[in-house]
């Protein structure tokens, strides 16, 4: 799975400024995207959203000047970063692109941003609750689900995923026994 269909959220995020490298202005970016030399390719924008990864009411354009790989993520120079003072205030903010700028995902795949809103549904069309979240951890994806009293965690895997309908704002899944009694 990648992270959203153009069927699903306006924007898609894209990577985290974990913090600043150097005295000119560099960031290292932990990216949170498959694709990303056409996302962080020298003139490409990108939106800085808040610590919480969304776009916040005032959200800043960043045009990518120079991006190389670095560890598990890149080594990016924006042009509206110019020294580290001025990057150190980016730090832990969340990347954002507009979800139509995404190449659309294969017929199988589904980008992780658009299940947020499904509604989770049983094999037998009873209703679990709504996805609200997701987690993309080192073991694999947890999806956030609000029940009416409760969230709960499901692993996104396929023995417990039956089908994905973003279109139809749905999510049908075959959950383990005893996870949401």
């Amino acid at each position: 799975m990648t992270p959203s269909s153009h069927d699903g959220a306006p924007h898609a995020i894209v990577g985290r400024v974990r913090r600043a490298h150097g005295i000119r202005g560099e960031v290292v970016v932990q990216l949170l995207t498959d694709a990303p030399d056409a996302i962080f390719a020298p003139g490409a924008r990108v939106l800085a959203g808040t610590i919480a990864g969304d776009l916040g009411p005032k959200p800043s354009a960043l045009h990518v000047e120079n991006a190389r790989a670095f560890k598990e993520g890149l080594l990016v120079t924006f042009q509206e970063i110019v020294d580290r003072t001025q990057a150190d205030l980016w730090r832990d903010r969340y990347l954002l692109v507009p979800s139509e700028e995404l190449e659309a995902p294969d017929d199988d795949e589904v980008y992780l941003h658009d299940l947020v809103g499904l509604q989770v549904e049983r094999l037998d069309g009873s209703v679990i609750g709504t996805v609200i979240g997701y987690y993309d951890l080192a073991h694999g994806i947890l999806l956030e689900i609000q029940r009416s009293a409760d969230t709960v965690l499901l692993p996104y895997r396929d023995e417990f995923v039956a089908a994905v309908e973003v279109g139809a704002r749905r999510l049908v899944v075959d959950p383990p026994e005893g996870l949401f009694e």
